[in-house]
């Protein structure tokens, strides 16, 4: 699931490491050092590419973005967790 949201974080364009970290740092990774390898397993699936760039700010820094099987990785888990998501949510105010 924390793949998929590190995919969603990237269909509004490419990022570097430290941008997606401090999105999801503290609800959904536990520390920015969780997110590399995940990124490294996602590149090697072919749902993200990675490019290095210049940086004004500090050394080059490398940048992830979204590819076309990512993007239908991403649909596809949408697909699966909008329904969960409601029956989840149907099922807790059931109760009230």
């Amino acid at each position: 699931m924390v793949e998929h949201c590190i995919l969603a974080s990237l269909r509004a364009g490419e990022r570097y490491g430290f941008e997606i970290a401090r999105d999801l740092e503290g609800t959904l990774l536990a520390s920015a050092g969780t997110l590399y390898p995940l990124l490294s397993r996602l590149r090697k699936g072919g749902l993200v590419a990675s490019s290095w760039q210049e940086s004004t700010e500090g050394p080059p820094r490398r940048y992830y973005s979204l590819t076309a099987d990512g993007e239908a990785a991403l649909q596809a888990f949408e697909s699966a967790w909008i329904p969960f998501r409601d029956a989840v949510d149907s099922a807790l105010l059931e109760g009230k």
